[in-house]
């Protein structure tokens, strides 16, 4: 699949093919939406040492870290949290391939908790507390509403794994609702504050992007002007129904280039951003009222499209007469997309 990767002589991102393999994991370029014959470089896996999640850069919250046993270090980023973890268990059992005890033991890990007897709640909130090396606070936006000084559900539970206070998001979101039975945190928000209502204990926390806590202590939500949010609020206010990497023919030059597409419902909106820059905001986007979705045939290049793409297009006309030609990685991604579009449209 795609992932954004950082260069080693520029430390720029650029997106690339990846292919796993059991000893190596290879990387392609994508050149007018097809991929090049021979791979661009390789990683192999060897005596390679995983870090996920690696939280080295506050602006790419999604990384997994490889180090070579040469000490080379390899970035790589996901569009979300269930991919950086699908991917970072595959890539850890592909490293562990030779040794069948430390993957079940990976697996047996992943799915069980015990909770560490010298563990402090108190020490936990003290190190989250830390300028340099705690918890990262930001302003955050709920149905109009800007809160100061909240992390994300999800984010908690990345500092926890991080920071060795547990080894699996169980362990984490365990730990997290800990914090929030003795009041060292709060929900604050509706998505965060309703799941707290929920019968089940393992509910109550969410490790999640949309869901915002805060210190206890902590000021309460403090309502800003419209003029300070330079986005469209309500258009990226929407659940995020699906997230991914897709590659997309350009208006003008026609040419195609990888892009992170966000689908959001309530309102129905599908976004796109560039994987390569620093800042998360979209380069664009369009409503999906009104739209109509559908896949493109695989045999010849279709009317409109441009270069010599490999098949898996789709097109999406908006009620504007806009037409925006997409390529999926495989048949069963694009179908995946065109099912959760259309009943937005």
């Amino acid at each position: 699949g795609f992932l954004p990767l950082q260069g080693h002589v520029v430390r720029n991102w650029k997106v690339r093919w990846f292919v796993l393999l059991q000893d190596k994991l290879l990387y392609y370029k994508i050149e007018g939406g097809k991929k090049e014959p021979s791979p661009k470089g390789r990683i192999l896996l060897d005596g390679c040492t995983i870090t996920c999640p690696c939280l080295e850069y506050e602006n790419r919250p999604l990384l997994i870290k490889l180090k070579t046993k040469t000490n080379t270090d390899y970035f790589l980023e996901c569009c979300s949290r269930e991919e950086r973890d699908s991917w970072a268990l595959d890539i850890t059992g592909a490293i562990h391939a030779g040794h069948p005890v430390q993957v079940q033991e990976l697996h047996r890990m992943k799915n069980s908790f015990k909770l560490l007897e010298n563990i402090s709640l108190h020490n936990i909130v003290e190190r989250m507390y830390d300028s340099s090396t705690g918890i990262k606070l930001t302003r955050n936006l709920d149905q109009g509403n800007r809160y100061k000084e909240t992390f994300t559900g999800s984010a908690l539970v990345d500092w926890l794994i991080s920071n060795s206070f547990a080894v699996s998001r169980f362990e984490a979101v365990t730990l997290a609702s800990m914090l929030m039975d003795e009041n060292f945190i709060r929900p604050v928000g509706v998505r965060s504050t309703e799941a707290t209502r929920s019968s089940d204990p393992s509910e109550k926390f969410l490790d999640d992007s949309t869901a915002l806590y805060m210190f206890a202590e902590s000021s309460k939500k403090s309502t800003s002007s419209k003029e300070e949010v330079h986005f469209n609020i309500s258009e990226l206010s929407g659940t995020i129904v699906k997230q991914g990497f897709l590659v997309k023919q350009g208006h003008k030059r026609k040419n195609w280039k990888v892009r992170k597409f966000v689908l959001r419902a309530d309102p129905a909106f599908l976004h796109y951003y560039d994987p390569t820059k620093e800042d998360n905001k979209p380069v664009g986007g369009f409503s999906l009222r009104g739209c109509l979705v559908s896949a493109l045939e695989d045999n010849g290049v279709p009317a409109g499209v441009k270069g010599n793409v490999q098949g898996n297009l789709f097109k999406i006309i908006t009620k504007n007469d806009i037409h925006y030609y997409i390529q999926a990685s495989s048949k069963a991604e694009r179908v995946q997309w065109i099912e959760a579009i259309k009943p937005l449209t």
